[in-house]
């Protein structure tokens, strides 16, 4: 059977993309509206004296929003990250509408965005290294009310810690001898950033185009997500991965953890003391 003419494509991408702005403009509608619904909510507590943040109500929220996600076929996890967002400009919302100055005006063409600005999307998670994973554990958990989270491919030496939409992974000299290594030279702390991204690909070929130092190719891990890393910038210390998490939402993996390491132990870092 032959393709369908290049022009009906067209066609039909173009009522598509028309549904899909539509359905945009709705869900701004709908977003405007929760939002003042929020400021009536803020001045009834005003009136009452009510506390602004009620963490048993944000609790419900989270979790009522994440079942409804789960009845419509949606990822939890990403639902939990768009009302966590909304929640955070709820308070926001509440707390500024007590200050005398007017919110300042905003342009809807924010000016000119690299490649890279384009692709980014969110910090996916942070990579530190620590001398012992127990103790490091205990601490995030005990002191900073974080929660361990699953991984993919559990692998000793390594955990993974979060609270609301914020990760840590927390990798030991146990974990391989590239981190020992690693751990050896710079001690503890952050390793790297992980950034979301739409496409690692392209992502990473606007940084090579720039001139960014990169240290690997785009690797695509079993669970289908595309990542790459950059070499730590001598102008800020800072090291960068880049992932696009294409495939099933699933918990950390801890290949792409301990990818870095291994290649910044095989190449020779920039930085080694």
């Amino acid at each position: 059977m032959s393709n369908p003419p290049t022009s009906n494509v067209n066609a039909e991408l173009a009522a598509l993309r028309e549904r899909i702005d539509t359905l945009d403009r709705q869900l701004i509608a709908v977003v405007a509206e929760r939002l003042q619904v929020c400021h009536e909510v803020a001045a009834v507590k005003e009136g009452l004296d009510a506390p602004i943040i009620q963490p048993a109500r944000v609790r419900t929220v989270v979790e009522s929003r994440r079942q409804l996600a789960i009845d419509a076929g949606i990822d939890a996890d990403f639902a939990e990250q768009l009302f966590r967002v909304l929640l955070t400009e709820t308070h926001r919302i509440e707390v500024a509408g007590r200050r005398p100055e007017p919110a300042p005006d905003k342009a809807a063409n924010a000016g000119d965005r690299s490649g890279v600005d384009t692709m980014v999307s969110r910090v996916d998670h942070v990579v530190v290294a620590v001398p012992d994973l127990r103790t490091a554990i205990d601490s995030m958990v005990e002191k900073f009310g974080f929660h361990e989270v699953p991984l993919a491919e559990p692998h000793h030496g390594v955990a993974g810690v979060a609270a609301g939409g914020v990760t840590f992974v927390l990798v030991d000299p146990t974990a391989s001898p590239a981190v020992a290594s690693y751990v050896a030279r710079h001690g503890s702390g952050v390793q790297h950033v992980a950034l979301e991204v739409l496409n690692a690909g392209y992502t990473r070929a606007c940084l090579h185009d720039a001139g960014a130092p990169l240290l690997t190719e785009v690797t695509v891990d079993a669970d289908g997500h595309e990542q790459f890393f950059a070499a730590d910038d001598p102008a800020t210390g800072l090291q960068l991965g880049f992932i696009s998490r294409t495939g099933h939402r699933v918990g950390l993996g801890t290949a792409n953890v301990l990818a870095l390491f291994d290649a910044l132990d095989h190449h020779g870092s920039p930085h080694a003391g």
